[in-house]
C-alpha cells in the first residue's frame, strides 16, 4: 500500500462551555480515540481528528484537505447547553452525584454504521478488549488517512461491504469471537439495504428500536446504545451490568426489582433527558462510584 502524502494542519477553535473531553471520550460511548501528549486523536469518518480542551473551548485540528467542520460540531455536540440538560433532571441525590462528579460530560453523536458494529462487537467485553477488536479490524481493511509526522498510523473504520465480503473465518481471527456471524449478518443487511440506518433517524423511538432489534447480533441494549449515541433518542436507555447495579443499588436497595419494572421506572424518572441520565449514571458507577 502506497503511503498517503503528509499533509498540513488545519484547526478550528469551537466554543464549548461545560464541556469535559476526558471523561466525555472515556466514558463508553465510542472506542476509537487515545490520548497522545496533552490531546485527543481520533478519526471521526475520513477525518483524522486531534482534539484539544481548553477552558471554554475545544480546538480541533485536522489532515483532512477540505474539512467538514459541521461534521465535527455535530460529532462533538458542542451547542448543547449541558446545563439545561441536567436542570432537568430529577432531584434526586444519586443523579446529583453523579453529575458533580462528572461534571461536563456530553453525549457525542457517531454515524450509525460505526456505532452499530462498534456495539455488536462490545458485547461481554470491557472498553479496552471492544478498542482492541476494532482497531485490529480497522487495520485488516487498511482503508488509510493522512496523518502528520509523529503521530500514529490509523484507519478509518471498515464499510458494510467489506465486511459483507469477509469470510467469518477471518472475522474471527481478528479477535471478535462469537460476534464476528453477528457482525458480517448486520453488514450485510445495511450493505444489501434489508435496514436504512439514515432512515432510522426519522422513526419514532420504540419503531427505530423494533428495526434494530431484527438484526442479528443486537438486543435491547445494543439497540438502546445506538439510539442513543448514533441518532440522540432521548427515551433510549441502555442498562448493561454498570446501570443495572446503579438502579438495584442506589434507588431500589434490598428489594427484588424485575427487569420490567426497572424499564417502567427509568421511563418515568429520569425524563425528558432518560439517555443522558443513564450516562452519569454509567459513567459515576463505573469510574466514581465507591460502594458503602
Amino acid at each position: 500500500m502506497t503511503p498517503l502524502p503528509k499533509t498540513r494542519l488545519r484547526t478550528r477553535h469551537f466554543f464549548a462551555p461545560n464541556y469535559n473531553l476526558h471523561e466525555t471520550l472515556t466514558s463508553g460511548q465510542a472506542f476509537r480515540w487515545k490520548q497522545h501528549n496533552n490531546n485527543w486523536i481520533g478519526i471521526i469518518q475520513d477525518h483524522w481528528v486531534r482534539l484539544s480542551a481548553r477552558p471554554e473551548a475545544i480546538i480541533a485540528a485536522t489532515t483532512h484537505p477540505e474539512p467538514d467542520w459541521n461534521l465535527l460540531k455535530h460529532y462533538l455536540q458542542t451547542e448543547v447547553d449541558i446545563t439545561e440538560v441536567t436542570d432537568q433532571f430529577p432531584q434526586d441525590q444519586y443523579l446529583r452525584t453523579a453529575i458533580s462528579k462528572c461534571c461536563g460530560l456530553r453525549l457525542l453523536r457517531q454515524n450509525p454504521w460505526e456505532c452499530l458494529a462498534s456495539f455488536i462487537l462490545s458485547s461481554t467485553k470491557q472498553i479496552l478488549h471492544i478498542s482492541k477488536i476494532i482497531e485490529a479490524m480497522a487495520a485488516y481493511y487498511k482503508i488509510a488517512v493522512t496523518v502528520p509526522d509523529g503521530y500514529p498510523e490509523i484507519f478509518q473504520f471498515p464499510t458494510p461491504e467489506a465486511i459483507s465480503q469477509t469470510s467469518e473465518n477471518q472475522l474471527r481471527r481478528l479477535k471478535m469471537g462469537y460476534r464476528a456471524p453477528y457482525l458480517k449478518a448486520s453488514a450485510k443487511a445495511v450493505a444489501e439495504g434489508t435496514i436504512d440506518p439514515d432512515a432510522i433517524n426519522h422513526l419514532p423511538y420504540t419503531s427505530a428500536k423494533e428495526s434494530l432489534i431484527q438484526l442479528p447480533g443486537v438486543g435491547p441494549k445494543i439497540a438502546d446504545c445506538v439510539l442513543l449515541f448514533a441518532y440522540g433518542k432521548q427515551e433510549a436507555f441502555p442498562i448493561d451490568i454498570w446501570v443495572d447495579r446503579a438502579l438495584r443499588e442506589l434507588y431500589f436497595p434490598r428489594q427484588q426489582m424485575t427487569q420490567s419494572a426497572l424499564e417502567s421506572f427509568v421511563s418515568k424518572h429520569f425524563a425528558p433527558y432518560n439517555g443522558y441520565a443513564q450516562q452519569y449514571l454509567f459513567h459515576y458507577m463505573r469510574t466514581k462510584h465507591t460502594p458503602p
